[in-house]
Parts: structure tokens; C-alpha cells; sequence
């Protein structure tokens, strides 16, 4: 039987409650959906995990006091949906809807919007160079990518307290890839003082951006090598009973294209949903052994525990439980390859609105926030899965 709400939950019985966003660009606006429904349920996280757009999301969140970030959330997103100029650029805000014309109608749309984006930017996010790259001296920042983002570090400024993030208390972790070596490196306000530029070197997505330099290093977009940030969640030490809200804008379940367009929208899904389901099923069956671990262990004679082979092991062990709990953007239809960079007013609106109804079915089903068995130790949730089942 459902709730008949999802607001006024309030925390559930965990030591953390996370939330981890993936990267997808203007698909971003889903995440903020989800978390309105959260705040709504009077769910607020103590730790937000993001790469590329899922780090601006999560930098807003956690640099807001929790009675303004919904309104935080709302104000960036509509900042960088504001109608293009040009007729291109408002067709969609101008135009009615005209559900009669269909997909391909809508999907047209879209596409004038997506165009627009790459010869006019997003404002108060990215804007293309001029002269372009290919004319910029070799070496200098603006031979090395198509859009310049500096007014993205002004927009951030506004809508985020950095002061706030590193004085805690909600923990932020940014995903980032080192350019020159190649490794994978998270900022965390643990360890690290959060500016600017840290959000922004998570979301350079080569070559549209170019790479954030920060104290003598340049990074790029996180999702090079990962889109999600859940391993860094669930391999954190010491470990938490933990429940994470891990929000997807890329599936990596989908159809056989049908035409060129859907090949690249495919592609795009495949490449950036980042293998999450089979991430977790491996995270789940660590867990497990690491709970049979610590049942063999209390059989074995404290004199072994006491060697060096049995406080590595007992290191190992675990009695902590984990609740994985997916939300993931399924595309409409009409979206194609370029729904990623689709700033309309109106997609953002889908999106966000998404976002909350997924959040929404979700909270109000009981078995969605349910603690796992120590037994079981992990334990993963998808509304969508499980009604389909």
C-alpha cells in the first residue's frame, strides 16, 4: 500500500543520507526536480557527491541554507534558460503547443533550440570564443576550447555561499579528471576549500571547455572517466549506514536505434549512464562478503584477531548497511542526440517536473526507504523497476 504523500517523511534511519548527482548537462534540471521532493519530505542530505552539471547542483545545495535552496536551484536554472535571441532561439517560448504536429513537431523544436545553444551559448553559463580556437595563439586557454566560461564563475557566485560549504555542515565531494595525468580527482570540502573554480573544473567538458587550472594543475570534466560519483560514496571511510539517492540522467537501458540521431542518442546514454546498476551490484556483492567476513570472524580465536593478517581482516569487515535508492531520466520521444545542450525554458521545465514526479512515486512507496538487513547489508531501489517487474 502507498503513502498517500511523500511530504513530511522526514530522516530516515541512517548515520548519512546521500545524495549523488551524475553529469548530462542541460538534463540537470531533473536532479533539481528530485531534490524538491526530497526537501519537500523534509529529506535533507548531509552529503552531496556531483561531476559536470550533478556538481553545480550540488554546489547550490550544499551553499544555501536548506529553506532557500529549492528557491537557489530554481533561480540558476532559469538564469541559464533565459530565451535565446534571435528566431531560432524563442521559437518554443513564442510558439504554442501544438500536440496535433507530434513528435517530429516537438523534435524540430528542440533541435532550433540545441542549434541555437552552439552559436549563441547559454547565458550566464558559456559562450563561443571569438575569434574561435583554431585562430588563438598555440598554448594560450583559448586555443584549447570552443566556448569560453567565465561568466559561468560569476553565476555561481551568486547563487552559492562558498563560505558555508566549507564550514560545513553538509559534505560536498566534485568529481574532476587531471588533465596531465590522467587520474581521476575529487575535491572534498573534508579536505579541500571549496571555490569556484573547483565546481567549475568538474563540468570542463573538453573541448567545449576549456581546463580550470587550480593550484598549479588543470583539471577537466569528471565524467571522462566516470559520470558517477557513487563509488566515491560508498568506499568512504569509516564507513556509515548509509542511504543514497543516486540521481541518473543517462540509462543505460534503452531501444535499438532506429536512424542516425537515435545511434548518437544511444551512444550518448551508454557511454555516460556510466555502467550504474552494474557498479552497484558489484558494490552490493563486496558488501556481502565483507558481512560473512565479519560473521567468520566472530568464530575465529581472539589470538588470530590479534595478528597482522587479523586486524587486516578485521578492517575488512563490515556490519554498516547500505540503501541505494536510483532515479533516472528517461528520455522523451522527441529528444535526440543534442538533449544535452538543449537550454530551453520550456525542456527545463519537463525536466525539473520529471524529476519531482519521479522523486514523488518514489518517497511514497514504503519500500523505498527501507533499511536493509545486516544480513543483506545492501540493498538497491527503482520505482521504475519495480512496478515493471
Amino acid at each position: 500500500m502507498l503513502r498517500k504523500t511523500h511530504r513530511g517523511i522526514g530522516r530516515p534511519p541512517y548515520e548519512s543520507v546521500a545524495l549523488v548527482l551524475q553529469g548530462g548537462g542541460a538534463l540537470g534540471a531533473y536532479q533539481a526536480g528530485v531534490f524538491q521532493a526530497l526537501h519537500e519530505a523534509g529529506i535533507e542530505p548531509d552529503w552531496l557527491a556531483g561531476i559536470s552539471i550533478g556538481a553545480i547542483n550540488a554546489a547550490i545545495i550544499a551553499g544555501n541554507p536548506p529553506e532557500q535552496r529549492v528557491e537557489a536551484l530554481s533561480s540558476f536554472w532559469h538564469r541559464v534558460t533565459a530565451p535565446f535571441g534571435g528566431a531560432a532561439g524563442g521559437i518554443w517560448e513564442k510558439t504554442p503547443d501544438f500536440p496535433a504536429h507530434g513528435t517530429d513537431w516537438r523534435r524540430w523544436v528542440n533541435a532550433a533550440h540545441a542549434t541555437a545553444a552552439l552559436l549563441q551559448g547559454a547565458p550566464g553559463f558559456f559562450s563561443p570564443r571569438m575569434p574561435p580556437p583554431y585562430l588563438q595563439p598555440p598554448g594560450s586557454t583559448e586555443a584549447t576550447s570552443y566556448y569560453d566560461t567565465s561568466a559561468l564563475k560569476a553565476t555561481l557566485e551568486a547563487h552559492i555561499d562558498f563560505a558555508r560549504i566549507n564550514a560545513g555542515p553538509t559534505r560536498l565531494s566534485l568529481g574532476t579528471v587531471n588533465v596531465r595525468s590522467g587520474n581521476f580527482v575529487y575535491f572534498d570540502s573534508t579536505s579541500d576549500v571549496i571555490r569556484p573554480e573547483h565546481v567549475m573544473a568538474s563540468g570542463a567538458l573538453p573541448p567545449g571547455f576549456p581546463a580550470v587550472e587550480i593550484d598549479g594543475e588543470h583539471y577537466w570534466d569528471g565524467g571522462l572517466v566516470s559520470n558517477t560519483p557513487l563509488h566515491w560514496v560508498t568506499q568512504a571511510l569509516p564507513a556509515r549506514d548509509t542511504l543514497t539517492f543516486q540521481v541518473d540522467l543517462w540509462s543505460a537501458r534503452g531501444e535499438v536505434p532506429r536512424d542516425l540521431p537515435e545511434v548518437a542518442m544511444r551512444q550518448k546514454e551508454i557511454q555516460y549512464s556510466s555502467r550504474t546498476r552494474m557498479n552497484t551490484d558489484q558494490f552490493e556483492h563486496l558488501q556481502r562478503l565483507r558481512a560473512a567476513l565479519r560473521t567468520l570472524l566472530g568464530k575465529v580465536p581472539a589470538e588470530l584477531l590479534e595478528t597482522e593478517e587479523g586486524r587486516m581482516l578485521s578492517a575488512a569487515a563490515t556490519e554498516k548497511v547500505y540503501r541505494i535508492v536510483h532515479l533516472i531520466y528517461r528520455s522523451r520521444h522527441y529528444e535526440c542526440d543534442s538533449k544535452d545542450y538543449e537550454f530551453s525554458r520550456r525542456s527545463m521545465r519537463e525536466h525539473w517536473q520529471a524529476g519531482h514526479q519521479d522523486a514523488v512515486r518514489t518517497l511514497r512507496d514504503p519500500a523505498a526507504l527501507q533499511r536493509p538487513s545486516t544480513a543483506r547489508c545492501v540493498e538497491t531501489f527503482d520505482v521504475a523497476r519495480s512496478r515493471s517487474a
